[in-house]
């Protein structure tokens, strides 16, 4: 890369040097981290930040050291250091320059959050219900795999120990969670034999997941008490059955946006109010950046907030032991390793996919 061309590059790299250094004092401030959330997201940005630095800063050595070379490359003794390094920079630039391209592409700021996972039996009646079960082990075993920690902030089992719906925290001390998770929101289709099935016919069901970047913070959704209203009920379990003697179950819903949130999962009704607090913030966040973003927020309104068969993102089928992602075409014949928490290989191809559809929106 000639210097004209890293000059190019400085140009779109200076303003993201400048708040690397401005974020990185901001960060050495002892009253920043009196606000848990404001830290956590200097932090998870200055990361994001340091990365760009680091490549550009190798970029620049290798300049420097090719331009020191050449100086001493009219001396026999340094002609072939000089050689050497010539090809050192031959191999290692493609690379840092392909990487810092990626870099510069905009991302979902809220990629380096964690998330919550809703999961939603759909159609297919127990059947439905049974295989939500299976996509929460997948997550929770993915997480524990990836070493995430996945924490259960409500459940509705059905009679045959289902899941009607889950809400299902995932965390990690390292971020980065929703911006794997996030590819997981939509209708996702299984084709099985169900073991309510007499005859042996393969029957179709379909599951919803929602997914939704976590507030870092509590303070950084504020919810008002006079916008909230509270609402308490009795727990129930499978089949409607109560499952408890006291109203603990909360419904908290915030009377600006109507947007609900509800939790039965503690026997405590504070507990339970927290956790539909928590999942409340993680919704009223997501309508925010996509009011803010929505002609750019096509992955958002992708995830389908009806379960329907029709708009499904990917499909599991028993019989051929089969996965296909709809969206990228990805297909392999090891369903029960994806169940069992391998999800990495789809992630990746989705991934790709959002990737290129960025580089190629820049040029």
């Amino acid at each position: 890369m000639a210097e004209d061309d890293l000059a190019a590059l400085q140009a779109s790299v200076r303003s993201l040097l400048d708040e690397h250094a401005r974020v990185e004092q901001e960060l050495a401030d002892p009253a920043v981290h009196a606000s848990p959330g404001r830290a956590r997201a200097l932090t998870r940005r200055y990361a994001e930040l340091d990365r760009v630095a680091r490549v550009w800063a190798r970029l620049r050595a290798l300049d420097e050291d090719l331009a020191a070379g050449r100086e001493l490359a009219e001396d026999p003794d340094f002609a072939e250091e000089y050689a050497q390094l010539c090809a050192q920079a031959e191999t290692e630039r493609p690379a840092l320059v392909d990487e810092l391209r990626e870099l510069l592409v905009p991302r979902d700021p809220d990629d380096g959050r964690d998330a919550l996972l809703e999961i939603r039996a759909g159609e297919g009646g127990e059947e439905s219900a049974l295989f939500a079960g299976d996509l929460a082990r997948m997550y929770t075993r993915w997480a524990a795999a990836r070493g995430w920690v996945a924490e259960i902030l409500d459940e509705n089992r059905s009679e045959l120990g289902g899941v009607k719906e889950m809400t299902l925290a995932l965390k990690s001390s390292s971020g980065g969670v929703y911006g794997l998770t996030k590819f997981e929101g939509g209708v996702h289709r299984v084709q099985r034999v169900p073991v309510t099935e007499s005859q042996g016919r393969i029957h179709t069901s379909a599951v919803g997941v929602l997914v939704f970047p976590e507030a870092d913070a509590p303070e950084e959704v504020e919810l008002s008490d006079a916008d909230l209203r509270i609402d308490v009920f009795r727990s129930s379990g499978p089949g409607g059955q109560s499952v408890n003697t006291t109203d603990s179950a909360v419904r908290v819903t915030h009377l600006p946006t109507g947007i609900t949130a509800s939790c039965q999962n503690e026997k405590s009704q504070l507990q339970n109010k927290e956790a539909a607090l928590r999942m409340l913030r993680a919704r009223i966040l997501a309508a925010r950046a996509e009011e803010a973003a929505a002609a750019e927020s096509a992955q958002r309104r992708s995830q389908v907030r009806t379960v329907d068969r029709s708009e499904r993102i990917r499909t599991y089928n028993f019989p051929e032991n089969r996965v296909t992602d709809h969206r990228t075409g990805y297909k392999a014949h090891n369903l029960d390793q994806v169940l069992d928490g391998r999800l990495d290989e789809v992630i990746a191809s989705l991934t790709a996919a959002e990737r290129a559809e960025r580089l190629e929106g820049i040029g």
